[in-house]
């Protein structure tokens, strides 16, 4: 049953939209004030996919739905019935947190990080079979290049080559999975960018293969390694498949929904997006041809710098041709060096941002991503840690941009191509290996230095001196393997001796209540804000492991409209154990006859001990 079906049956047996006075939500359920009690069929209301119960209470006919599904299906109503009030939606959330570049990084951070690992294993193996099929790394052994067993480099392609050849599957499937579409559909989407039937991407950049032509000018080939067009396509599957969910019967939905996403996701990638790309890369050829051209070391300061955003937007790929066409007609490769300098920039932001950081989920990215920069796979890095700050990326251009100052006024070249960081060593085995280290520690300690000075704040460092005193405090030992202390000083209570019928029932999610003693809400752990509601009665919370929690603050306060309030996070926001999160006026609860507990279920873990009922107040 569709978010719109569902929502028409509501009303329908709520008496049809003529018997609703008022339609609005908080965070769990959907309240509707009807003029005719008796006209509500109660038995179906319930009985209804997805409804998980139904009461009056407070003069209000209140449908029980659940976080996240109580948003839609209010859009949905209010669509239907014409309802244009100013209820708690999460459209208005959106819109009143964050600006948009800063909901872009967000997003472009959750996708990226679950692919994270797999390019950390890939740099390394990249890194390894960089250092032992070089000429200067088998004389050691005796041996050539042509002495390799076929089969042995075949292998190491398998290990080194596949998760870059995919990755637009990779990131596709982590979009779809982000944006609310089936993750399924968002694989093979990704699958079709870097069809064997398309051009390689890299056969392309280097000139060995030329771009399929279709319509006698539109330009297209594979999207090998690339990110960009792979999260454009990902977000715009994502939304179509939604809203076909929307209109396509049931009936036939298993069948049209994922045959029209993908036809449309490799539509929009191959003739829209494609060709925007092609055209990109060939400015961009000519671009870097003539900075590289400049004199006085400025050309490299320039690439060093700016070079490093042309692996975001996916146009890397042409500059092969550029290194190939260097080192037929020179004989060196004047690029290499310039661009192993961004490299260890970004090793050297990333690894600022993981020794400066408290947190131990960025450090255990950030260090891994250190290394596989510095074997010259920075996508963990970037992606994963210095784009998502945003400053120690802007850092790690100008440490690129001070090495590439260096390596182009001291005239470094390679003498091949494909590896930079500690494996590029390898293609300066003559008098130009002691600069080449010179300028990329160059690099990497500019961009360490200027992260941990200006680059980098630790989140920790920023909490306000009331939460510091707040963090000050001994947990229980029971705790230890929790990670919860209790939000709120005050006495804790089964959730089933909740005076609400929803949150005793257990119908919702397991829980735990709290009678509080004063009004100061604090994070229970180290977590990430996901919802707050307008009003501040409620906060969705989500946890480093994935735990999602809903903090609901007294029983009907939806009702004040804010009155009592104040919220001091937004959504999006990263919060330490202890931090301020709302403070609440027990006396204005009290004083409009609502019972002030304090409620915190989790929504995604059915637990029954999920939140123990021996956390240690974090506040008394």
């Amino acid at each position: 049953m569709t978010d719109k079906q569902l929502a028409q049956q509501i009303i329908q047996y709520a008496g049809g939209k003529e018997n609703l006075s008022s339609v609005a939500h908080c965070a769990t359920r959907l309240r509707l004030i009807v003029n005719d009690k008796d006209k509500i069929d109660t038995d179906k209301i319930e009985n209804l996919e997805k409804v998980k119960g139904s009461f009056f209470n407070s003069g209000q006919y209140q449908i029980i739905l659940g976080t996240g599904l109580v948003n839609r299906i209010y859009d949905e109503v209010c669509a239907l019935t014409g309802y244009t009030g100013t209820a708690n939606t999460a459209q208005n959330e959106k819109k009143e947190y964050g600006n948009w570049f800063q909901r872009a990084i967000r997003m472009f951070a959750d996708v990226f990080v679950p692919i994270i690992p797999v390019l950390v294993a890939t740099g390394l193996f990249m890194g390894l079979r960089g250092l032992l099929t070089q000429d200067a790394v088998l004389a050691i052994f005796g041996m050539t290049a042509e002495q390799v067993p076929a089969n042995l480099l075949l292998f190491t392609q398998i290990l080194t080559d596949t998760a870059f050849a995919f990755l637009p599957a990779l990131v596709c499937w982590s979009t779809f999975k982000n944006f609310g579409g089936s993750p399924v559909i968002g694989i093979v989407l990704g699958l079709m960018l870097v069809s064997p039937s398309l051009p390689s991407a890299y056969d392309v950049g280097s000139g060995a293969a030329m771009p399929l032509t279709f319509f006698g000018f539109l330009n297209v080939s594979g999207y090998q390694g690339s990110v960009l067009p792979a999260f454009v396509t990902g977000i715009a599957g994502a939304k179509f498949e939604k809203l076909l969910r929307k209109h396509v019967p049931d009936a036939i939905d298993l069948i049209v929904t994922p045959f029209l996403t993908l036809l449309f996701g490799v539509i929009i990638a191959l003739f829209i997006v494609g060709p925007i790309m092609h055209g990109i890369e060939s400015v961009v050829l000519v671009a870097v041809e003539w900075i590289l051209s400049l004199p006085y070391g400025i050309g490299g300061l320039l690439y060093g710098s700016f070079g490093q955003l042309l692996g975001i937007f996916g146009v890397h790929h042409i500059l092969n041709f550029l290194e190939i066409s260097m080192l037929a007609s020179t004989g060196w490769n004047f690029l290499n060096p310039i661009g192993s300098c961004g490299n260890m920039a970004q090793a050297g932001s990333v690894l600022a941002v993981g020794v400066k950081s408290k947190d131990n989920k960025i450090k255990q990215i950030a260090y891994p991503s250190a290394l596989s920069a510095m074997l010259g796979i920075t996508e963990p890095a970037v992606f994963g840690v210095n784009l998502r700050f945003v400053s120690p990326y802007i850092m790690a251009m100008i440490g690129g941009g001070v090495g590439g100052f260096i390596a182009s006024l001291t005239g470094l070249k390679a003498t091949g191509m494909a590896v930079t960081g500690i494996p590029g060593m390898l293609l300066y085995l003559n008098n130009m290996l002691p600069m080449y280290i010179v300028a990329n520690l160059s690099a990497f300690a500019t961009s360490f230095a200027l992260t941990w000075l200006f680059g980098f704040k630790d989140q920790k460092k920023t909490v306000n001196k009331v939460v510091e005193e707040e963090a000050e405090y001994t947990e229980n030992p029971e705790l230890q393997n929790t990670g919860f202390v209790q939000p709120v000083a005050g006495d804790l209570i089964p959730l089933a001796k909740v005076s609400d019928p929803v949150f005793a029932s257990g119908t919702m999610d397991p829980g735990v209540g709290i009678l509080p003693s004063n009004g100061h809400l604090a994070a229970p752990c180290n977590c990430e804000v996901m919802m707050v509601f307008p009003t501040g009665h409620a906060i969705g919370l989500k946890t480093d492991d994935g735990e999602e929690i809903l903090i609901h603050i007294g029983i009907d306060t939806v009702s004040l409209d804010g009155k009592g309030f104040k919220v001091h996070v937004h959504q999006g926001q990263y919060v330490l154990k202890g931090q301020s999160l709302i403070d609440f006026d027990l006396s204005v609860i009290k004083e409009a006859n609502l019972d002030p507990v304090v409620i915190m279920i989790t929504t995604n873990n059915e637990d029954p001990e999920a939140l123990p009922l021996h956390m240690e107040p974090i506040a008394a």
